[in-house]
């Protein structure tokens, strides 16, 4: 009887949960964490965003995304304001050490990047980015 292999989906989970494990790890070692990434990178472009806004760019809930954001105030590296057009909603920018520190973290995350990399060429990237975009849409989440 010849050997089955495993589900794609549990292939991909499984190299999913390592990739994050890995590059999770790489950002805590230069300062940071995938959330904190995360939200430094939704900022990155400049000016400023709403907290909702910001929450779902990032993926996460409101309550989650507050927690984060606590530190990263308390760290220097954002600042809140209400926003004046809406006095519930509150807009979130980077300060000059927080743009600092996405930029510290961009050059953790590039390297990290030519580490999954590997041996890869560029025709290989290209071919696993449309791949995983036809995942995502099999299962319904959105464009490719």
């Amino acid at each position: 009887m010849k050997p089955t292999k495993p589900p794609i989906g549990f292939v991909l989970s499984q190299a999913s949960k390592a990739v994050a494990r890995a590059f999770d790890d790489a950002m805590v070692e230069a300062g940071g964490s995938l959330p904190v990434w995360l939200v430094l990178l939704s900022l990155a472009p400049g000016g400023e965003r709403s907290q909702s806004e910001l929450a779902q760019a990032v993926g996460v809930q409101g309550p989650t995304l507050t927690h984060h954001l606590n530190g990263l105030e308390a760290d220097g590296l954002i600042v809140r304001a209400r926003d004046p057009g809406d006095r519930r909603s509150h807009q979130v920018s980077l300060t000059p050490e927080g743009r600092a520190r996405f930029l510290h973290l961009r050059q953790t995350a590039e390297r990290f990047d030519v580490r999954l990399r590997g041996d890869l060429d560029d025709a290989m990237v290209d071919q696993l980015r449309d791949l995983l975009g036809r995942l995502r849409v099999n299962v319904g989440g959105g464009k490719p």
